[in-house]
Parts: C-alpha cells; structure tokens; sequence
C-alpha cells in the first residue's frame, strides 16, 4: 500500500550569503515569498520588473523539518517525489546529498530509505541562480539568437523560456518548489504506469489497460478495474498481473468538442491488488470515449490541415495560450477553470498551449475535457537554438515521457507538437538566425524530429504528431507554406499590413496570427501613476515588450478613426481595431471552409498587466476581441464581405459549423443614421452542416451616388431564428474616420430577473462598438461593443453569479458607463 507524506506547508528559506531564514510557503516561490512578507514592492507595478529581476541573480536556501515514525521506516521502499522544482536545485536530506535537478518541467522520484531517521529528519534545497546561469552561458556560447526581449542562453536551461522575457512578458526569472513535494512509501509493490487504450467497435468502446509495476515482493497480483459512466452505471473487470485486461461499453456516449456535442466523462480507476486482497496502489482519470486525429490528405488546393473527432472534419476555432502568470503561485485552479470557461463562452472549440511556457496544472486540462475544448499541446521548445549533448536529451527524453504519460488520457488532448516556430526559422534563416554553426541546424533534425517523436510514441503512439509549427510535415520542407500544414501569418500588424490582407490568403490552418491592443484603463491604472499614463512615457513602454508596437497601434488607429482624445480612448480604440482586425481573418477562413480548416489567434491570455495581443488581459477582463469572439466564432452566425474594401457589393453568408442543418432567415437592410429604411430584403436559407453558404449579394451602390451619402448610410444583416433575433453585422461605406455618427445621447434602464440583470441601451441614431462598464466592479455582459442600429436599442445581461452580494439594478445602473466610437474623439458639441 502507497502511503504519502506531504511536505507541503510552512518552510525556510533566505538568500544564500545572509543567515537570517524567513517563513516561506510551499507549494511556492521566492518572488512570492518575498511579496507575501512585504519584502518587495510587486514586481508588475511601474518599472519595478528590473530591480526584483536583478533579485534572481542570487541563490536561495529552502529548508524544514518533518517527522518520520517507526511505522513509516518499516516500509519497503521510501521515494522522495518532487512534481515542480524550479530549476537548478541541490537537494540534501538529513546533511546527504541527494540529487542534482535542472529540468522544471521533471516530476523527480529519489531512493531515499537509506537517509531517512526516526524522529526528525531535515531536507534541504538550494535553487542556484537562473540568470546567472543563463548570463554564463550566453557568455560562453556561440548562439547570438533569442526571441524578442528574451535573456540569451535560457535555450540551455530547461525552464519556462517566457520567464526570461518575450515580447509580450517581463523578464522575471524566479525559482522555487512550484507544486507539491512529498514523500512515499510502498511496501509490496507500486504501479508505475497505466495505459489505456479506446478500440471503437459496432458493439460499444472497449478499453484496454495496459499496466506496468514496480513489485517489491513475490506473489500473485492482480489488477482492478472499473469504468463508471456520466449516468452512474459501473463496469468492472479482474485479471492476474500479466494478463489482458479490457472492458466493453455498450451504447457509449461520445465526447465532442464545444458546439458539436456533449462533452461526457467516464470515471476509470485501476487497482493492483495483492494475494492477500489488499489494494497496494490506485490509479484514478477520466476519459473522453472519441477518436481524434488530423487529415493531411491531398486535396484540390494541396493538403489539408483537419482535426477530425469522430470521423468528422471540423474546424477549429479558439486562441493561442500563454501561461497565466509570471509568478507562478498566483495559478489557482479557480483562476484557469474560469480561463477556459471564458473560452466556451466565447465559442472556443480548440486551445494551442504554446511551447514557451510551462505545462499548465491538471486544473486546466480537466477544464478543456469538461467544456469540450481540443487541446493542441506544444511541447516546451519556442524560438531558440538549441545545442544538443548527453545531458540535455536526458532531460528532454525524461520530461516528454512525463508530460505524455500525464496527459494522454485527456479527452481534449487533439495533437503533440515538437516546437514553436523553429523549423520555419532554420529553413528561412532571417538575419537573426543566420551565421550559427552548422551543428546547430543538425541538432534540430535531431532533437525534434528523431529523439522527441520517439519519445512520445512510446508513451503515446495514439494522439497525432506534429513536427512544429508553423510547418509542412517536416525535414525543413516549405514550412509556413500557404498550401498546406499550419500556417504562421503576421504580415497584418508585424509588416503593417491592412487587416483586408487576410482576404488574399487562403491558409490551410492559421495556428498564429494576431493584432494588439491595450487593456481597459482599469487595468493601466493597476500599474500606473497618473502621470505614467501617456502611452510613450517610461512606464507604459515598459509594459509594452515589441518594440515600437505603441506606435504601430498608432499608425492604424490614423488609418481607421479619428484621432483619440486620451488614454482611455486609446485603450479603448485599440480594442475595437483587434476586433476589427481578427474579424477579417476568422470569417474569411470560415468562408473557405473546407480550404482553411482552422483559426487560432494569438493569444488567448496575459501572465502581467501589458499591452500584448490577449484578447483577455491579466486580471480576466475580456477585451473588445472576447466579445467579438462570441460571435465570429458562433456555429451558427453570419458574416458580410465586401467586393472590395468599402465596396458598395457585398455578400451576405450562413456558416453552420453543426452537425445539423439549420434554416435560418437573413435581412439585410440599408440605413442610415437616423435609422431610416432606405432599402430591405430578406430571404430564408438553409445551411448544411459544416458548411458556409453565399445567401445574399447585394448591390448598394444606387444609394451611393449622392455626394456625402456614403457618410452617414450603414448596411445592416440580421440573422433570426423566427421572430428571435440572433446575429447582426453592419458594414460602412467610409472608414469610421470619416463617418458622420453625430453626438450619442444614450437612455439606458435597468431591470432585475431571477438570476441576472438586464440593460437596455438606446440611442436616437446609430451608434457603433458601444461598449458597457462598471466602474467599480467587473462583470461579464452577454454581449458588448455592439451596434445600436434601431430605436429599440440593445438589451444585454449580467448574471448574478460572480457578483457581490446586494448590488442592485440602481447601484449598478449609477456604476455603469457607456461609449462608442463617437465619444472616443474631441469634437464641438452638436
């Protein structure tokens, strides 16, 4: 029987070189250690980022104390488990060096029977410094190349590469036992792995356990297991130790991604049993009954880039993840279950989780099986070089096969990719990259395309594998090309090209791609004082990690609208021009569907306060493109495509990306901004599923004659369900810029439901992007930054759950601002 002995809680830790030992806690780390005892100010306040950095160029010591009794000594075997040690660490127990660790991303399992004492035992580890490892090597080596605003020489440590800074993070490298430690004991035997596998038959799903022990005693052992199904209903089964094992279930209910189906899980345990009939260890997940994998077939336009679950060819919708944190500790479960409920929300059915962080905590993969979102898992390599020797395919070897092993069962687990973007740039050689040793380039071969596949094929030969991304299959072969594989494309915003680019690529699958913004000015006002908040002053640069992207924001804030009257306009403009700019993208590729098969964003999420591509910030307030999200991502929803920008011709689209066909009536109309009705139709359309329908081509232009008539006329299309209204999207004839909106006199009530509040915004004319707030409290709305296109206004709710207790319609009604596009410039008063 395993018994564990936790040694989280209180220990102690100081710097090494002081001798005064302070309390930390573990699971935990220096940085918030430090910030719990008031010893520094928040590293994400101002420019404080440099001085806590220079903090990590030290070592620390942690230390304690436990208790071991005779009991706990009279086991067979007694391993010290650690699940995150962050990153270069010596461990010692009772004064006897122990190991050496310098893999973040290794669960370790130490013999320690021989050092372990009755009574009091003292286990002490010391964290050698990260950035003055990675200081030396970049001294030492001869790779020049690391990712904008990244620290030199992190590619030779096998830590988070977003700690030593990215374009879009702080570099703030801290150290520390970051998940739980403990001590096991076992005293006849230990399972140390189980794999299960799904045969789909005609008569049910059969799952086949395979098993491996470590079996400290002789006798005959056997091996439990019970699958127990969402309604409750149990299936179990015994074999000897050795022998096959598998169970049938009959009538299986399939899991599905988010908009397709449901998403149910089986509960399975294992046990291994001894002759005595004494349960020496659990094993205990949940599975997803479904098959997943990626079409690469030939095809008209080349090869296609599909997930297809179930037999069925979707298309993939959803966001690059990056981690949530830089300091590692302020990850609570809470914190990313509610992260991925914002992404089904949103209509999410697919998450990238990116390969410079770390892997996340269970807590965010059960998420995804719980809310139906496929996970695309890099594995922990992204903009590097890396140089390969006997020690690092160790490490690399032995985390692949504990991140495998850990996540495989995972309904959501979709595909294993090798790397974040380092086949495209050896292929390539931008100037960044050109000039290192040709070893280097050899080592990539090696290490992502021999060592790693191997790897996860013996943990996991079930879930698709990709060699990197952007890529086209591999072996330096035209990664990044349009025509086939996943697809890179950063021309729209890194070369300042305009958002209607998009619509000159048909990508097979665009993995990356993205427009940033700045967060609301709650969020600046989290790390700003009043005078910081200019967008070029020190501070706000600080926390704007690309270079000169504030004023790239800038340039295509001049190209669309007027220019903003301050900072919280800025914020704001910024956010509908995200929109705007992924809206380009996502619903042209939805358009081809069938060409393109897939849209992933960058990025999902911040780990500080920043200016960056989220399209969450950090604090979990969803920007303009979240909301967007809702309803370009929509399985049923519509979309308007002009001939041309600003074109008078437009054509007005059905997407259902269902497994139903739906019939849905569409109304197009043109207005203007009195809301007067110039011309109407209107027409019902059905969709196939999984299909994308060209319903309405319009022609405007017999309306556009007159001089200035294109600045104050809209083109509006509703979708309804009925009578109920569903989508609606409108198109200008101008840029916002040069649109006449008028001075927006908003009416806005309130009213209380049983489990939400509801708004009402009117206007006596039309108002664009208008966007909802509460000034002292943030809540979700049920939609946000829409159009006001009818005298009947917009009605939105905010549940109830998640807010504080007594608020009511009233104080809510004197808490909530409103804005458009209108109120976002200085102009004379009408």
């Amino acid at each position: 029987m395993i018994t564990k002995h936790s040694l989280n809680g209180r220990w102690q830790w100081r710097a090494c070189g002081e001798t005064e030992y302070r309390e930390g806690i573990v699971p935990g780390s220096v940085l918030s250690d430090m910030l719990r005892l008031n010893l520094i100010e928040d590293p994400y306040w101002r420019c404080n980022e440099y001085a806590v950095r220079e903090l990590m160029a030290q070592d620390y010591c942690y230390r304690r104390t436990f208790v071991v009794d005779a009991a706990e000594l009279h086991h067979d075997r007694a391993e010290l488990v650690c699940e995150g040690l962050d990153t270069i660490a010596d461990l010692r127990l009772n004064g006897h060096f122990v190991a050496h660790t310098d893999d973040m991303h290794r669960t370790y399992r130490f013999p320690v029977d021989k050092l372990l004492r009755e009574g009091e035992n003292e286990i002490e580890i010391l964290f050698s410094s990260p950035l003055q490892f990675v200081r030396e090597e970049d001294a030492r080596n001869d790779i020049h190349y690391a990712s904008t605003g990244c620290l030199r020489g992190n590619a030779a440590l096998r830590k988070a590469h977003y700690m030593f800074g990215w374009d879009w993070g702080p570099q703030l490298p801290d150290a520390g036992i970051f998940r739980d430690i403990r001590l096991e004991y076992t005293d006849t035997a230990r399972l140390e792995d189980v794999r299960i596998r799904q045969e789909h038959l005609e008569e049910g799903v059969r799952l086949v356990f395979q098993t491996r022990a470590a079996l400290l005693t002789d006798g005959g052992y056997l091996v439990d297991a019970c699958v127990t199904t969402p309604d409750g209903q149990t299936f179990t089964v015994r074999s000897a130790w050795g022998e096959p094992l598998s169970v049938l279930i009959p009538s299986p209910r399939l899991w599905w991604p988010n908009g397709l189906g449901e998403h149910p899980l089986y509960a399975v345990t294992v046990q291994l049993v001894d002759h005595a009939g004494t349960v020496q260890d659990t094993y205990a997940c949940r599975v997803g009954l479904r098959t997943i994998t990626v079409s690469t077939q030939p095809d008209q336009w080349g090869s296609e880039f599909a997930f297809v679950v179930n037999g069925v060819k979707i298309f993939a919708m959803g966001a690059n993840y990056v981690p949530e944190d830089n300091l590692l500790p302020r990850v609570t479960p809470e914190r990313s279950r509610r992260l991925i409920a914002d992404c089904a929300a949103a209509h999410f059915n697919c998450l990238r989780i990116w390969g410079g962080g770390y892997y996340p905590d269970e807590a965010l993969y059960d998420a995804c099986d719980e809310y139906g979102i496929l996970v695309w898992q890099d594995l922990m390599f992204a903009c590097n070089v890396y140089a390969l020797n006997d020690h690092f395919e160790e490490n690399i070897v032995a985390e692949t096969r504990d991140i495998a092993r850990r996540l495989r069962h995972h309904a959501s687990l979709a595909l294993w990719c090798s790397n974040n973007e380092m086949e495209w740039l050896w292929a390539d050689e931008p100037v960044r990259i050109r000039g290192h040793h040709p070893r280097y380039k050899a080592d990539y071969l090696k290490i992502f395309e021999l060592i790693l596949p191997r790897a996860l094929r013996e943990c996991d030969d079930a879930t698709f594998f990709w060699p990197s991304s952007p890529s086209s299959g591999g072996a330096y072969d035209a990664p990044n090309c349009p025509d086939r594989g996943d697809q890179h494309y950063w021309e729209v915003w890194h070369s300042g090209k305009p958002f209607t680019e998009y619509r000159t690529h048909h990508f097979r699958f665009c993995s990356e791609y993205g427009f940033q913004s700045f967060p609301h000015s709650k969020t600046l006002a989290a790390f700003t004082l009043p005078e910081d908040r200019n967008i070029f002053s020190e501070v706000m640069e600080s926390h704007q990690k690309n270079g000169m992207a504030n004023s790239k924001i800038f340039t295509y804030i001049s190209d669309y609208f007027l220019y903003p009257k301050d900072l919280d306009s800025v914020a704001y403009i910024s956010q509908v021009l995200q929109l705007k700019a992924i809206q380009y993208g996502v619903e042209h590729w939805r358009r081809n569907r069938g060409r393109c098969m897939g849209s992933l964003y960058w990025q999902l999420n911040d780990c500080w306060p920043v200016a960056s591509w989220a399209s969450i910030d950090y604090f979990g307030r969803w920007k303009a493109l979240h909301y967007g999200a809702r309803h370009f991502y929509a399985p049923v929803t519509i979309s308007a495509c002009e001939e041309e920008e600003l074109s008078p011709r437009i054509s007005y689209w059905l997407h259902n990306d269902t497994l139903e066909p739906r019939q849905r009536r569409l109304e197009v109309t043109l207005l203007d901004t009195d809301f007067r009705v110039l011309w109407q139709t209107e027409g019902t359309f059905t969709a196939a599923p999984l299909s994308a329908v060209n319903c309405i081509q319009a022609d405007f232009s017999p309306w556009l004659q007159q001089p200035g008539s294109r600045n104050h006329l809209v083109a509006r299309c509703r979708m309804y369900e009925g009578d109920r209204l569903l989508e609606e999207r409108t198109t200008l004839f101008v840029k916002p810029k040069h649109f006449r909106y008028g001075t927006p006199v908003y009416n806005v009530s309130a009213r209380e439901t049983d489990d939400a509040f509801l708004f009402t915004v009117k206007n006596d004319r039309f108002c664009q992007y208008t966007e909802l707030c509460f000034t002292d409290l943030d809540a979700v709305f049920s939609d946000n930054f829409f159009d006001i296109t009818a005298p009947e206004g917009v009605t939105v709710s905010v549940p109830k759950a998640g807010l504080p207790a007594g608020v009511t319609a009233d104080s809510l009604l004197r808490s909530l601002t409103v804005r458009s596009v209108a109120d976002s410039y200085a102009l004379p008063r009408e």
